[in-house]
C-alpha cells in the first residue's frame, strides 16, 4: 500500500508552484491583507485569481515559464492552467495545503471564434483548478473565468467559500448548459507540463500557435 502524502507535502515548493519567488509572495499578501483565518485567506486568494488575471484561452503556449506562478503572477491575463497554478502557489505561500487538480469538459457556451480554432471541437482538455485542505477536507475551486468575462455571457461568477467545491456552472441565467464535466484526471503535486502540452499540441495544434483574434467574447 503506498503511503498516504501529509498535508505538509502540499506546502512544498516545486518547479511550477514557486511560492516562494517574490512574485507569489507579493501577490499573496496582497490578496490576503489583514485575514488570519485559513478559509478566509483561501476566499480572498481565490477571488484575486479570479478577477486580476483575465480569463484567455488564446494565450496556450509550449513555454514552461508561462507556467510557473511567478510569471502568472504578473500576468494581464491567462488561460486556466497557468490560473490554477497560481491559486495552488499562493495557498501554498498562505500556509494552506493546496494541489492541482484536472478535467475534462465540454463548454456550451464557446464562441463560434474559438470553437473553430480548436478544430470544431467544444471539449477541453486538461481544464485546471486547485484543490485546497481547509477544516480537514478537500475542497476543489476554479478561478477560471474572472467576473466580467462572467458577466459577459450572462453566467454568474464561481464563488469560493472555503466550505464548498466552486466548479464551473453547469447551467448559465437563462438555464442554457455551459460547463460539462466529462472526465476527471485527479490531483497532481506539480504541473504536468509535457503532459498538458503534448495533448493540447495534438488535439489543438492551431490554437497553440496563433494569437487571439482582434474581436472576440474573451479578448474585447
Amino acid at each position: 500500500m503506498s503511503e498516504i502524502p501529509s498535508d505538509s507535502t502540499f506546502l512544498e515548493t516545486s518547479e511550477f508552484l514557486d511560492w516562494q519567488h517574490d512574485d507569489v509572495q507579493r501577490f499573496t499578501d496582497e490578496a490576503v491583507g489583514d485575514a488570519r483565518a485559513p478559509v478566509e485567506k483561501a476566499r480572498l486568494i481565490f477571488a484575486a485569481v479570479r478577477d486580476r488575471i483575465w480569463y484567455d484561452p488564446y494565450s496556450t503556449d509550449d513555454d514552461p515559464e508561462h507556467y510557473r506562478a511567478s510569471y502568472v503572477a504578473t500576468a494581464s491575463k491567462a488561460y486556466c492552467v497557468p490560473k490554477a497554478v497560481l491559486l495552488t502557489a499562493a495557498a501554498r505561500a498562505a500556509g494552506i495545503p493546496a494541489r492541482l487538480g484536472f478535467a475534462d469538459v465540454r463548454n456550451h457556451l464557446q464562441t463560434p471564434t474559438l470553437r473553430a480554432r480548436m478544430g470544431g471541437t467544444d471539449l477541453f482538455v486538461y481544464h485546471g483548478y486547485s484543490e485546497l485542505r481547509l477544516n480537514d477536507r478537500w475542497v476543489k475551486a476554479t478561478p477560471a473565468f474572472n467576473a466580467e468575462l462572467c458577466a459577459r455571457f450572462g453566467v454568474p461568477p464561481i464563488d469560493f467559500d472555503g466550505h464548498s467545491d466552486a466548479l464551473l456552472h453547469a447551467h448559465d441565467g437563462e438555464g442554457s448548459k455551459h460547463m460539462e464535466y466529462l472526465n476527471d484526471r485527479g490531483w497532481y503535486h506539480d504541473l504536468p507540463f509535457t503532459d498538458i502540452v503534448t495533448e493540447l499540441h495534438n488535439r489543438y495544434g492551431p490554437l497553440m500557435q496563433k494569437s487571439a483574434p482582434e474581436r472576440d467574447a474573451f479578448s474585447q
